[in-house]
């Protein structure tokens, strides 16, 4: 009894210091705002003072002015990430249409816009697994992305993703339309109890494909773990070891189960879901167009950027501030 005490005690204690440290990530950035708007206040009295235009002083209040533009909208923007999962690490899972080869290709093209994305930002990314396609791209990619508001910054990038160029496996070099979607799950933490009994668990373990080596060839390292009650499966075969390759299988089941849970008790994660739909014609959040001219067009926001390679090259922010800015915590 005693000792369970001592355990809730120790609980409240660190959720109390979660909480202290929430707040000053908070009210720190804001103050110190406060302060630089108050000293750029008295620049400017003294400046209408002066009898003469000081020009070295009129550019340093300038500068002053633009730079707390710059901060207050990092401060707006973290307004909307306050979501209970926002901060958390990301999951991706992405999957192409139906269309072979070019829609496997353009998945595997996403992989990358997210890759590059991610290292703009100083994030770390793993891929969990990978199932390559015959001729080229892959049939389904598991992706984590970890770093601080990764799941809050990349919820813009759940839905359906459509492709339009000329396809470079077509003799005939027609145009062709491609579909992908791309989901997202806020990476569980140790300290979140999801129950998973062993009972209800399918293990499976199999030949890694890909690049690899003799050993891939040689030993069944890839793990593959089906949740019977809720008919969720994942799969991991980037480790050697089988025991790794489990252990991050499980993690990725449990991400998923609790994603699950919270869509379950909040209708509006349960819309969220929803969004997945049909990969094809009418479902799509955002457009790639490559030919016969080059535009991004997202559906949701109509937020437009002519510069479609450099999309692709992981230039996302001004499509993710965009979508946040008018559906803010509503769409997590």
């Amino acid at each position: 009894m005693a000792d369970g005490a001592l355990w809730a005690d120790q609980e409240r204690a660190r959720q109390t210091v979660a909480e202290v440290k929430s707040l000053k990530g908070w009210l720190e950035p804001y103050h110190a705002l406060r302060k630089r708007v108050d000293e750029g206040r008295e620049l400017n009295d003294l400046l209408e003072a002066e009898s003469h235009i000081d020009l070295a002083m009129q550019r340093q209040l300038e500068t002053e002015a633009d730079d707390i533009a710059g901060r207050l909208e990092s401060l707006e923007m973290q307004n909307m990430l306050r979501g209970p999962d926002d901060a958390r690490d990301a999951l991706l899972t992405i999957h192409p249409g139906a269309g072979g080869t070019e829609s496997q290709d353009w998945a595997e093209m996403l992989v990358r816009m997210y890759t590059r994305w991610a290292e703009r930002h100083g994030f770390t990314v793993e891929v969990l697994d990978m199932l390559p396609g015959e001729e080229a791209g892959i049939k389904s990619a598991e992706i984590e992305i970890r770093g601080r508001y990764a799941f809050g910054l990349l919820r813009a990038e759940k839905g359906v993703h459509r492709l339009v160029r000329i396809s470079p496996f077509d003799s005939q070099s027609r145009r062709h339309t491609s579909f992908a979607s791309v989901f997202v799950y806020p990476e569980v933490d140790d300290e979140i109890e999801i129950e998973i009994k062993d009972d209800d668990l399918r293990i499976d373990v199999f030949r890694a494909s890909g690049k690899g080596g003799q050993h891939v060839n040689k030993t069944s390292s890839a793990v593959r773990i089906t949740h019977l009650p809720s008919g969720i499966v994942v799969s991991c075969q980037q480790e050697r070891s089988q025991g790794k390759n489990k252990a991050t299988a499980m993690k990725m089941l449990k991400a998923r189960l609790y994603q699950r849970a919270v869509a379950e008790r909040d209708a509006k994660k349960a819309e969220v879901d929803k969004q997945k739909g049909d990969i094809a014609f009418g479902s799509q959040i955002r457009s790639y167009v490559f030919q016969p001219y080059t535009m991004v067009n997202d559906h949701r926001t109509e937020m437009k950027v002519t510069d479609v390679h450099k999309v692709m090259d992981g230039d996302l922010d001004q499509f993710i501030e965009a979508f946040l800015k008018r559906f803010g915590n509503k769409a997590a």
